[in-house]
């Protein structure tokens, strides 16, 4: 019930569990979603979806006092919607020079990163039954340690995305798209993803942990057939796999 309900932090030193989860939970002793089940946040992802956000970096935000207590709504930032509305939460309070503080925000339990990241997905495939199917194949091909599945099912979601995104939207160039949608699609299946992962020789893109199996990944975008390998010769170089 801790690792679901728990974790949200708006004064710096004490942490409050989801009250309303928490009836739920007790009343029908099973773990579920239930905050989210009463809405769905559709301004906040098509914003995050506008902006390309790179989704990634939701798990360890920096923000100041004017960026978490503004309220000026016709520039809001993506960063103080996410806190004001509960989906981000203060997990450390740096203190600076002249008593200035920095606030890391990141994802307040796994409810909440979970089922953020399953409603971006849903919004950037717009297609359920798809999202859905894909899935139920990659946890199986994880499972299985099954690279070559798991290397068709991402080729096939890419190979779908219609031409004309690309043309208008230039995703064929932008980095952080395509490591959204796996972040979003492994974070989104409940499993241990760490994005941005920090070595003594780099940081890790992503690693995704299941059982007894951990899954390195490095993302590039490949503009000719010399950069095919640059992103396993990068994990091999800074021997990420140490950590």
């Amino acid at each position: 019930m801790r690792q679901w309900y728990d974790g949200f932090n708006f004064l710096g030193d004490v942490n409050l569990y989801n009250p309303y989860d928490v009836l739920l939970y007790l009343k029908n002793r099973e773990l579920r979603n239930y905050w989210f089940e009463t809405g769905t946040p559709g301004f906040l992802i098509k914003l995050l979806a506008q902006k390309k956000y790179y989704i990634p970096d939701i798990e360890h935000i920096e923000a100041s006092d004017s960026i978490l207590g503004t309220f000026d709504i016709d520039c809001i930032e993506i960063e103080t919607l996410l806190f004001q509305t509960g989906y981000l939460t203060i997990k450390r309070v740096e203190h600076l020079f002249d008593d200035e503080k920095i606030y890391h925000l990141s994802y307040p339990n796994h409810e909440v990163k979970k089922s953020l990241t399953d409603y971006i997905l849903a919004y950037l495939i717009n297609n359920q039954v798809e999202k859905t199917r894909n899935q139920i194949a990659m946890y199986r091909a994880l499972q299985s340690n099954d690279l070559d599945k798991l290397k068709d099912i991402f080729h096939a979601f890419f190979a779908s995305i219609p031409h004309d995104w690309y043309r208008k939207n230039q995703i064929a160039d932008y980095e952080g798209y395509y490591a959204s949608i796996f972040y979003c699609y492994f974070t989104a299946l409940g499993l241990d993803v760490t994005a941005e992962d920090t070595t003594n020789k780099g940081r890790i893109d992503l690693t995704v942990k299941l059982d007894n199996k951990l899954y390195i990944m490095e993302f590039k975008v490949v503009e000719s057939s010399s950069d095919k390998n640059t992103a396993l010769a990068q994990i091999k170089q800074k021997r990420y796999h140490e950590k």
